[in-house]
């Protein structure tokens, strides 16, 4: 019976990462767009090996083989069924790529190889070589060294063979041959700079726009590299291995957190290899030797792929001033009523107010902590910190706020994954500037978004503060959709406060009327949400469930739903990402559509809307219905009081669900399907767009 109950987790979010490649894909996808989804699609799948992957082997390894992962797959077979599907997809991301490379060439733009420049390009590509690539090139030869030195995680490298000459040696004075049965070969690796853009953009010729991967400037500069030695041919392919990415924390009682840490994210470089990708044209005799060099076994994943590895590098791809190519940028909007010129807390204390980013403007983010940072009144600020853009004003601000006398205190997750390094330099500059620094609650990741700051007013203190879907980042603002409300709610406001308490005093389990919080009670309160929609369906009263995920893959959460469909209430689910229940199966699951949109934006909020007899309840929260996100973390799911932004929700809610455009169905054999329907074409992010262009109209 588990069989038909669930979807595997894996294979769920491998069909997620399909769905990325089917933008790449979609010819009605601007052509450098599409480019960008075979890096975001290559990038996905990176640190799905890193993590998910590596889970698996180190099941796998550990004599647990014959143990049941999700979905009723032993882990062994599960390896098996990775592979290949990736291999597949791979392969079709290898076709889609050429078809945009062709299709860009009709638009005048072209990505040549070191076979295809001109005499023109010569010179620019050999000073390009000289003043910038030869400096940082780490060049290895293998045939020196007693073993394989520790390749980088996910680094690129042209794995070049070196046939060699005839050797030609003087004795007495005259010279003579010597000559070989087998000729010599040595092995050489070349690592890909990271440092020094991808694409190197060459000078235009008759109206024409070209490009070199740095991987092809470097093949045709091979002859300097290696004009030391006498050989006959070259041939050069590229390689790259992923690391399992698990931290590994050390019980050194004697460090800090942040050096455990540290310590832990600098011993990732040698973490076990889970994946070897190499290009399907090297030859045999040069794949052994590296595979017999670097130990790779068949527990790892072996994919032969192009021949250009990292293709994430692909999101980063240039502009070339081409708009005609890409999406419409469509500026942000305003908060109808909260005006950014005046004073964002004086509109809080009158109302509450919803921010839908990158549809409205994450600067009332921003403006928020300055205008704390600066107000005499304002006396504390407490704030929880998950991932922080490379150029962050929200560090800023909360420092400005310590040189201006206020009490702030910084709650930073620093397993935030593969934001560790990011996370402990602001730790530590924070630290210095007199933060007051929390590192979460043992054993649990503090995954809430949450601001609370302490005003006075009248002798009293008010607070101030605002709850969100999302990391306050203001790079990933502008594509990651995310709710944020901004309040002066006491009773939302104290148990807010009371978990900053949690953090420091986390031996004491706060009791909450009105937000959610996980570890303590979010699962037990959602199934008496859902259980609450299944005794209204059957005494006859209005019931229904929808639901915004990244992720649903907790079977409890999962039967939950199953037991509601069963008694007749209506589910509607938005999973973007991994969805481990199976919707529309007779006598289980058919009153549950479940679909996923994937477009322009990054869908990321989590919104939780239940009938409740007509008086509904709607919740934005930072919590995926995953068992980690229920049990293992600490969460914050917030009700939504004000009526305006209740209806808002609900309407941008059944804005996304009516989309018959870059919806996709889930569904048991994950082929995902687009939605279709008669009648108008919805694509929800942009109907959302001018849902809010509307509200700014009617408001100005």
């Amino acid at each position: 019976m588990a069989e038909k109950r669930y979807i595997n987790r894996e294979l769920s979010w491998l069909s997620f990462n399909a769905r990325v490649l089917q933008e790449a894909a979609d010819e009605t996808v601007p052509l450098i767009e599409r480019l960008r989804f075979l890096g975001i699609f290559s990038n996905n799948l990176d640190e799905f090996f890193k993590v998910r992957y590596a889970t698996v082997k180190r099941i796998d390894l550990a004599g647990k083989a014959a143990k049941k992962v999700l979905g009723g797959i032993k882990a062994n077979k599960l390896l098996e069924e990775i592979t290949k599907i990736v291999i597949d997809q791979q392969s079709e991301s290898l076709k889609i790529l050429e078809d945009i490379q062709s299709k860009l060439k009709s638009h005048g733009i072209h990505i040549i190889t070191e076979d295809e420049v001109t005499r023109n390009q010569e010179k620019f590509i050999k000073n390009f070589f000289l003043s910038k690539v030869s400096p940082a090139l780490v060049t290895i030869v293998l045939n020196d060294l007693p073993e394989m030195p520790s390749l980088k995680d996910s680094a690129a490298y042209l794995a070049v063979k070196m046939v060699m000459s005839e050797e030609t040696e003087p004795s007495h004075g005259i010279s003579k041959i010597i000559k070989r049965e087998v000729k010599e070969k040595k092995y050489v690796l070349i690592e890909i700079p990271r440092n020094i853009e991808r694409f190197v953009v060459l000078p235009e010729e008759n109206g024409n726009q070209y490009i070199i991967l740095l991987d092809d400037l470097i093949r045709f500069n091979l002859n300097v590299i290696f004009n030391i030695f006498k050989y006959e041919s070259l041939s050069a392919h590229m390689i790259k291995i992923t690391r399992d990415a698990e931290l590994d924390l050390d019980s050194d009682l004697s460090k800090s957190f942040i050096e455990k840490i540290s310590d832990s994210v600098k011993d990732r470089i040698k973490g076990d290899p889970v994946r070897f990708v190499y290009d399907k044209n090297i030859d045999s005799d040069t794949l052994t030797y590296l595979m017999n060099k670097m130990g790779i076994d068949a527990t790892d994943s072996i994919i032969p792929g192009g021949r250009y590895h990292n293709r994430r590098d692909y999101m980063d791809f240039p502009s070339l001033g081409r708009e005609d190519l890409q999406y419409e940028v469509r500026e942000a909007l305003p908060i109808p009523g909260l005006i950014l010129q005046t004073s964002v807390l004086s509109g809080i204390a009158e109302k509450d107010y919803l921010l839908y980013t990158p549809y409205q403007s994450f600067a009332y983010v921003v403006k928020f902590l300055r205008e704390a940072a600066l107000d005499p009144k304002v006396k504390t600020i407490k704030i929880t910190i998950y991932r922080l853009a490379k150029i962050s004003h929200i560090a800023s601000s909360l420092i400005n706020a310590v040189k201006n006398g206020k009490k702030v205190t910084v709650q930073i997750e620093l397993r935030a994954r593969f934001d560790e390094v990011a996370n402990i330099r602001y730790a530590e500059q924070m630290q210095e500037e007199g933060v007051n620094l929390i590192f979460g609650v043992r054993g649990l990741k503090v995954h809430c978004k949450t601001c609370v700051i302490e005003r006075e007013e009248e002798g009293k203190l008010k607070r101030y503060g605002f709850i969100s879907t999302g990391n306050f980042n203001e790079s990933t603002s502008r594509v990651y959709t995310d709710y944020t409300l901004f309040t002066a709610d006491p009773d939302i406001l104290k148990e807010v406060n009371m978990v900053f308490d949690f953090f420091e005093t986390n031996y004491k389990v706060n009791k909450y009327k009105h937000l959610i919080v996980s570890p303590h009670y979010t699962r037990n309160v959602i199934y008496n949400l859902i259980q609450n929609e299944i005794d209204n369906a059957k005494n006859g009263k209005p019931a229904g469930i929808r639901l915004k995920l990244n992720s649903l893959s907790d079977n409890g959460v999962i039967d939950k739903l199953y037991m509601a469909s069963k008694a007749g209430v209506k589910v509607k689910l938005l999973v973007r990402g991994i969805c481990c229940l199976v919707p529309g199966v007779e006598g289980l699951s058919e009153n549950i559509e479940a679909i996923s949109i994937v477009d322009k934006f990054l869908e990321h909020p989590r919104v939780y809307i239940f009938e409740n007899n007509g008086d509904r309840r709607v919740y934005i929260s930072s919590a995926d219905f995953m068992t980690r996100n229920l049990d293992q973390r600490v969460e914050i799911s917030c009700p939504i009081y004000d009526e305006d932004i209740k209806q808002e929700l609900i309407e941008t809610f059944d804005i996304s669900w009516n989309d018959n455009v870059k919806a996709r169905m889930h569904c048991r054999g994950m082929e995902n399907p687009y939605r279709e329907s008669e009648g108008e074409k919805i694509r929800s992010q942009f109907a959302l767009y001018d849902y809010y262009l509307r509200k700014t109209d009617i408001q100005e």
